[in-house]
C-alpha cells in the first residue's frame, strides 16, 4: 500500500514543502528512510516504532513488510526531528491502521517514545508556508500553537486552521473525527513584556555622541564610537534600542520568521516585540557572524536584521571576521555559497562599533599618559582597514566625564520619549518618501536615489567640493554625507537639505579614528 502526507523543511530560513511518501509491501521486514535525510531523521524509525507500539497499534517490527519512506523532493538535504509525526501518520495510512484524507493538511512534530509530541523549531515559518500553499489545516505540538497562531494572525493571506496536539493518540482521534478540535485565540496582551535593561535617560553628559546616535538611529546609519575606557560607549549602544521606532507588522513577520528558523522564539513570546539587538563576543567566528555551517544557518548579521549589531572592542575581533562585513554593509544581504548549495540571508542592520584609541585606552587623553609605544598603537589600529572604516557614516568621540556630569540629576529626568518620537517621525517621513521604492531608510539609498532625494544648494556644493578635492572625502564618503544630511533634515522635518545639515553631517564624517 502507498500513502502520502505533507510536512516542511527549512533551507536556511526558507521553508520548503516536503511530501512524505510511504510504501508498505510484502517482503523482508525492513524500515528505510530515503531522500537525503540527516542523522536525526534517520533515527526517526526508532522513535516512530516505539511510539506506534506504545499507542497500541501495529509497529513496523511486528509486520513482515518492507517499509520505505521517501522525503520528496529527494535531491534536497533535510534535517530535523519535526518529520516524525508526518512519517508516523503516513505509515499508519499505508498499513491501513487509520483512515483519513491527508490532502490540505500539514503535519509537524517530534514524537516521543511514548507517543507524546515535543515542540519543534520553525513553526512560525511553516505556518506561513502552509498559508501560501493553500493548506487548510496545520497539526503541530501544543507548545508551538501560540507561535503558529501569531503567524496566522499577522499574515494577510487566507487564514488557516491551527490544530495543536499533545500526542499521537489525540492526533488520530482528531483526524478520524472521533473528537473535535477546540478553538483558541490569543491577543497582544498575552505576550510577556520584555524588560528593557538600559534606558536613554541613564546616559550622563555626552551630548555630541547622543546627537550622533540619534541621527544614526533615525536613518539606520553605521556609527563608530571611540574614546577612553569607561566613558559610556557600551551604555550608549545598549540604550539605542530604547529610542528606536517600534516594528511594523511586515517587519515583525520578517524578523520573527528568521528567529523561528533558529529556534529562538519562546512559547511565552512567539514573536519579536522589539527590534533585535545583537552583541556578539569578539572571539566569534566568521561563519557565526555572517552565516554558514552545515547545514547553513543565518549568522548574527541576519539576526540583527532591521535592528542593531553592536561590536564592542571592535579592534579585538579577528581581521578576517571584520573584513567579511564589507559586502553585507553595502548590499543589505549576505550570499553564503557552498559547492552544492547557496543561500541569501537578509542583513539590513545598523552597525555600531566601539573602540578604545589604543590598547591602554589613554592615547590623546589630556588627563592620562598613554603607556603604549607607537608599534603597539599601529598594531592595534591595523585591523581597522580603510575600506572597512569608510563604510561607517558617523564617527563620534566619547570623552571622559567630569564629576559634576556624573552626579547631574537633570539627565536622569530627561524624557526618553522626546528622541524616540523625533526618530519615529523621521522614519515615517522616509517611509512615505520611499513608498514606491524597495527601501525604507536613508542609509539604503543608491546613487540614483541620492540624486533624486538629496538636492543641496551651491554653498553646500562648494563645501563638499573642498573636502573631496583635498582627499578628505572619498566617493563613498561624499554619498554618505548626503545620506546623513538627508536624515538630519528629516529629524527637523525639513523638505530640503540646508547648508547647516551638510556641515553637521560633514563634521561627523571627518572625525576619523586616527
Amino acid at each position: 500500500m502507498f500513502a502520502k502526507t505533507y510536512s516542511s523543511a527549512l533551507l536556511g530560513i526558507k521553508p520548503i514543502l516536503i511530501e512524505v511518501e510511504v510504501s508498505a509491501n510484502q517482503g523482508l521486514r525492513s524500515f528505510n528512510i530515503v531522500g537525503l535525510a540527516d542523522k536525526s531523521i534517520a533515527e526517526a524509525k526508532e522513535r516512530v516504532t516505539s511510539a506506534i507500539k506504545n499507542t497500541k497499534l501495529s509497529s513496523p517490527n511486528s509486520q513482515a513488510k518492507k517499509i520505505v519512506v521517501n522525503l520528496s523532493p529527494a535531491d534536497l538535504k533535510k534535517e530535523g526531528s519535526h518529520f516524525d509525526l508526518s512519517i508516523t501518520l503516513a505509515y499508519l495510512l499505508a498499513t491501513e491502521q487509520t483512515k483519513f484524507n491527508s490532502e490540505g493538511k500539514l503535519f509537524l512534530g517530534e514524537i516521543a517514545l511514548n507517543g507524546d509530541l515535543k515542540p519543534v523549531k520553525g513553526a512560525f515559518s511553516f505556518t506561513l508556508l502552509a498559508k501560501e500553499k493553500g493548506f487548510e489545516e496545520i497539526f503541530l505540538p501544543s507548545q508551538n500553537a501560540k507561535e503558529a497562531w501569531f503567524a496566522n494572525f499577522l499574515s494577510s493571506k487566507n487564514p488557516i486552521k491551527i490544530i495543536p496536539v499533545q500526542s499521537l493518540q489525540q492526533t488520530l482521534s482528531l483526524l478520524e473525527q472521533k473528537t473535535i478540535s477546540e478553538s483558541f485565540s490569543y491577543t497582544q496582551e498575552t505576550l510577556i513584556e520584555e524588560s528593557q535593561e538600559v534606558q536613554w535617560s541613564w546616559i550622563k553628559g555626552q551630548p555630541h555622541a547622543k546627537r550622533g546616535m540619534e541621527i544614526a538611529m533615525a536613518g539606520s546609519h553605521n556609527l563608530f564610537l571611540q574614546g577612553p575606557p569607561g566613558t559610556g560607549k557600551t551604555l550608549l549602544a545598549k540604550a539605542a534600542i530604547s529610542i528606536m521606532p517600534p516594528l511594523s507588522k511586515e517587519e515583525t513577520l520578517e524578523i520573527s520568521k528568521i528567529y523561528s528558523s533558529r529556534g529562538l522564539l519562546s512559547e511565552q513570546n512567539p514573536i519579536l516585540q522589539k527590534r533585535p539587538f545583537r552583541c556578539p563576543h569578539h572571539s566569534i567566528s566568521e561563519s557565526a557572524l555572517i552565516g554558514g555551517g552545515n547545514p547553513l544557518r543565518p549568522g548574527e548579521i541576519t539576526l540583527a536584521h532591521k535592528g542593531i549589531l553592536f561590536l564592542d572592542e571592535f579592534p579585538e575581533f579577528h581581521r578576517d571576521v571584520l573584513e567579511s562585513l564589507r559586502q553585507p554593509l553595502e548590499q543589505g544581504e549576505i550570499l553564503v555559497q557552498r559547492i552544492k548549495e547557496s543561500f541569501c540571508f537578509p542583513a539590513r542592520f545598523a552597525l555600531i562599533a566601539a573602540a578604545n584609541p589604543c590598547p591602554c585606552g589613554n592615547y590623546k587623553s589630556p588627563d592620562k599618559e598613554c603607556s603604549c609605544n607607537q608599534s603597539q598603537i599601529a598594531s592595534y589600529k591595523r585591523k581597522l582597514t580603510g575600506p572597512l572604516i569608510d563604510r561607517f557614516d558617523i564617527f563620534c568621540w566619547v570623552p571622559s566625564l567630569k564629576y559634576e556630569e556624573l552626579i547631574d540629576q537633570s539627565a536622569t529626568n530627561e524624557n526618553t520619549e522626546n528622541p524616540k518620537l523625533k526618530i519615529a517621525k523621521a522614519r515615517e517621513i522616509q517611509n512615505q518618501r520611499f513608498a514606491k521604492e524597495k527601501i525604507s531608510t536613508n542609509s539604503e539609498m543608491n546613487i540614483e536615489q541620492i540624486k533624486k532625494h538629496c538636492f543641496v544648494d551651491s554653498d553646500s556644493h562648494s563645501l563638499l567640493r573642498k573636502y573631496v578635492d583635498a582627499g578628505k572625502l572619498s566617493a563613498r564618503g561624499f554619498h554618505k554625507v548626503l545620506k546623513v544630511a538627508r536624515t538630519i533634515a528629516d529629524l527637523s522635518e525639513k523638505e530640503n537639505i540646508s547648508f547647516s545639515d551638510i556641515t553637521e553631517a560633514t563634521s561627523y564624517r571627518l572625525q576619523n579614528t586616527n
